[in-house]
């Protein structure tokens, strides 16, 4: 079946109030984790325009590439090492404003700037990471935090 977005250009949190109950109708029915993360991925570059936009999922004592949008990405990420890996192993949302003064950030794309990184549960367990990178410095804050972790929260158990 296939879904249009509604895109609104108003402020940051705006765009995020509308975006998210169109993701909820995305998700709704759908048990398939795959899909359902590559429809947000793509959601959210449609409605943000992000540089990067997607999931790494926990395979063992590694993160692998799962669903997303925007230029090729790293395939595996260890636990602790980079902005992702920083994320998993700390189990918390991290907003890093300038990636090149994140101590051991992993360079997927020199164009990245700025990233902020969510951890993804199901059922009370951490299962992969949201990673979403700009091209520009100091572009994510305290807004993106709240409306992206309210976004993953909607991932159906399945």
């Amino acid at each position: 079946m296939a879904e249009d977005l509604k895109i609104i250009q108003a402020d940051k949190a705006s765009q995020y109030q509308s975006l998210i109950p169109q993701i909820a109708a995305l998700l709704s029915g759908e048990t398939d984790l795959v899909a359902n993360l590559a429809n947000i991925a793509a959601a959210l570059k449609e409605q943000f325009g992000f540089f990067w936009v997607g999931f790494y999922l926990v395979k063992g004592d590694e993160l692998v590439l799962g669903p997303f949008q925007g230029p090729v990405a790293c395939t595996r990420i260890a636990k602790a090492k980079g902005v992702c890996g920083q994320a998993w192993a700390q189990a918390k949302t991290l907003i890093v404003p300038d990636v090149e003064e994140f101590p051991g950030h992993i360079a997927c794309s020199s164009l990245s700037r700025s990233e902020i990184v969510i951890p993804v549960y199901t059922n009370g367990v951490l299962i992969g990471v949201l990673d979403v990178d700009s091209e520009l410095v100091n572009h994510f804050d305290e807004i993106d935090a709240k409306y992206l972790e309210e976004i993953v929260a909607l991932i159906p158990v399945g």
